[in-house]
Parts: C-alpha cells; sequence; structure tokens
C-alpha cells in the first residue's frame, strides 16, 4: 500500500538504494536520489527515465546546499550513501572515513531541521572480531587498533549509530538503524571486494577464483530484495523509531565452499587460488572467522523473513553476469 510519500535516498543509483527505488516507485511513492556515482550507477536507474516520480540528482552527501534542499522537498530521508567496499577503504582512507562520518553528519543535521524521519543504513562490520554467532543487536564490538585501517570503516558506522541515536534521544528526531550483513544480487559491482560479483566474474572470465586466507571464514548471503523488503516494513512501522536492527540471512557457509559452488553452477574449469591476507590488503589485515546474524528482533516487530536462498542469488547473478559480458560496451 502507497503511503505517497517523497524519499530521498542517499547512495539511490547504488546497489541498495536502487533496487529500494525500484520498489517504493512500484508502490507509487516518489523518490528523489542524491548520489555522486562513485559506486552507484546511472545504468542502475535507467529503466525509470520517464518515470515523473522519480528525480535523480548528481551531488555529494558533503554539499550542505544540495543536502538541505533535498532534505527539505521530501517527507523521509534513507540514508545509504558511504564509501563501501574493503578495497575502497584500504586505498582511500581518509576519503572514506570523511564520507562516512562527516556525510552523515550533514544528512542528520538537515533531516532534524525539517523534522524528517531518517533511516540510517549501518553494517555488520560494527561487530569487529566479535566471532560469537548469531549475534544479537545488543553484542559488544571487539576492535583491532585502530592504525589498521580496516577498523576506520567499522569505526566511522560506529559514530554514524551514535549521531542517530543521540539525536533521536536529546532531539527528538525520528531514526531507524539497520546493520546489513554481506548483502548480495544483481547490480552488485565487483569492483570494490565483494566477493559474490568478484568471483562469478572470475569463474566466468576463466580466471583462478581467488579465496583470501584459507577460506573457512564463514559468512551468510542475503539477496537485496529481501534486504529492501525488510526496509520498507522497518520504514512503515512507527515502532521502529528509535532502534537498531540486523538484516541478514542466517545459512553459513565458508569461502571455499562459496567459491566451490559458483565454479559448479557457473560451469567454469576454473581453480581456486589461496592468497594470504598480507599479499591481498597488506601487511595486518585482520579478517573475521565468522559473522551471523540475529534477526529475531526485526522478524518478531515486522513478520519479516528471507525468502530467497543463495542457490537463487548465485543463479540469478550468474545470469546476471553473463548477459553483461555478452551486452555491447558502450
Amino acid at each position: 500500500m502507497s503511503s505517497g510519500n517523497t524519499y530521498l535516498i542517499t547512495g539511490g543509483s547504488g546497489f541498495i538504494g536502487s533496487h529500494l527505488t525500484d520498489a517504493l516507485l512500484a508502490r507509487g511513492d516518489s523518490v528523489i536520489v542524491l548520489d555522486n556515482m562513485s559506486t552507484g550507477r546511472p545504468a542502475n536507474l535507467a529503466h525509470h527515465a520517464d518515470n515523473p516520480r522519480l528525480r535523480v540528482v548528481q551531488g555529494s552527501i558533503l554539499d550542505q546546499l544540495v543536502v538541505d534542499e533535498l532534505v527539505h522537498t521530501c517527507d523521509v530521508v534513507v540514508h545509504l550513501a558511504a564509501a563501501v567496499g574493503v578495497k575502497l577503504i584500504l586505498d582511500q582512507p581518509l576519503r572514506s572515513l570523511m564520507t562516512n562520518i562527516r556525510g552523515t553528519e550533514i544528512v542528520i543535521e538537515a533531516a532534524h531541521r525539517y523534522r524528517r524521519k531518517i533511516l540510517v543504513a549501518s553494517t555488520s562490520e560494527i561487530y569487529g572480531k566479535n566471532s560469537s554467532g548469531p549475534l544479537p543487536e545488543s553484542s559488544d564490538r571487539i576492535l583491532g587498533s585502530p592504525a589498521v585501517a580496516k577498523w576506520s570503516y567499522s569505526t566511522a558506522k560506529a559514530v554514524d549509530e551514535i549521531l542517530a541515536n543521540t539525536y533521536h534521544k536529546e532531539r527528538g528526531l525520528s531514526t531507524i538503524i539497520v546493520r546489513f550483513f554481506n548483502t548480495v544480487g544483481p547490480r552488485q559491482s565487483p569492483a570494490y571486494g565483494m566477493v559474490i560479483p568478484r568471483l562469478i566474474e572470475q569463474a566466468i572470465g576463466g580466471l583462478p577464483l581467488t579465496v583470501f586466507g584459507d577460506g573457512t571464514q564463514t559468512r551468510c548471503f542475503i539477496h537485496v530484495r529481501d534486504v529492501v523488503e525488510a526496509l520498507v516494513l522497518l520504514l512503515d512501522n512507527g515502532q521502529a523509531i528509535g532502534q537498531t536492527f540486523n538484516i541478514g540471512a542466517g545459512d553459513e557457509l565458508s569461502i571455499l565452499q562459496l567459491a566451490k559452488l559458483v565454479t559448479e553452477l557457473s560451469g567454469s574449469t576454473s581453480g581456486i587460488d589461496l592468497v594470504p591476507y598480507a599479499e591481498a590488503y597488506g601487511p595486518g589485515f585482520e579478517d573475521m572467522t565468522r559473522r551471523v546474524p540475529d534477526t529475531t528482533k526485526l522478524r518478531e516487530l515486522t513478520g519479516w523473513a528471507p525468502r530467497r536462498s543463495l542457490m537463487d542469488i548465485l543463479v540469478e547473478t550468474i545470469a546476471e553476469a553473463r548477459a553483461d559480458l555478452a551486452a555491447p560496451q558502450r
């Protein structure tokens, strides 16, 4: 059911943002997208080119005037824009930190100025090295040294969460925080170190699949459309305000198992290369051995549960990668 609202989605041309834009437009809402196109792609929203209920603005969340104007003209803010991907964060730690802290501050300040409800995207990286599982939202954060660039992302997102929570508690701003766990599916770029697109690109390109470390580290993968369904349910539920929610799937598998599955489903004859973390990311890189979400809180409030399996995700993403490969390059 449409609320007929206008949603401002920062990072709306990106992977999750473009799928959320699809869902909101489909139910009759209007969407304003603010994206600097660093990781977003115009192609992700090209199918809405003639939709009068979509406005795409190319610009940065660091531009206070643009953010102010757009927040003023919307009803609800969904703040997804961030510097993402292990590779980008390690290559450009200062830019990533500025985007993720100062950018969020600017967006939250504008939401407060105009009293707009805001959903702020956080990450499972928030839990750091906490490899107990499944992790409820109240789990401890276990972090390494601030000198290790990897932890700067976790710390930046923690600051984002604290900003949202303190604006809610002290100033009455309507905030919702979501922590994404390994979201995958169509439109996810392999360019930023995301594991499934990268393995698929290697498999269909006939290259060895690179697995970092010994491959025993486990992850849980969730389809982007399941994530979007959770976002919409939370945005529509007044009881979500002031709260934090994990969004993820509970099926765990190792990265080595994942690489074997990708090889099998793509019919690839590629082998698998184990690459030491130090070689892939430089000395001192640390990884989590497990990362499993507890989504009880989300399920109990909204009735949500993921509906698509890892098989569905891989089959669909392999098909998309093949289609991209076959398409004439513009």
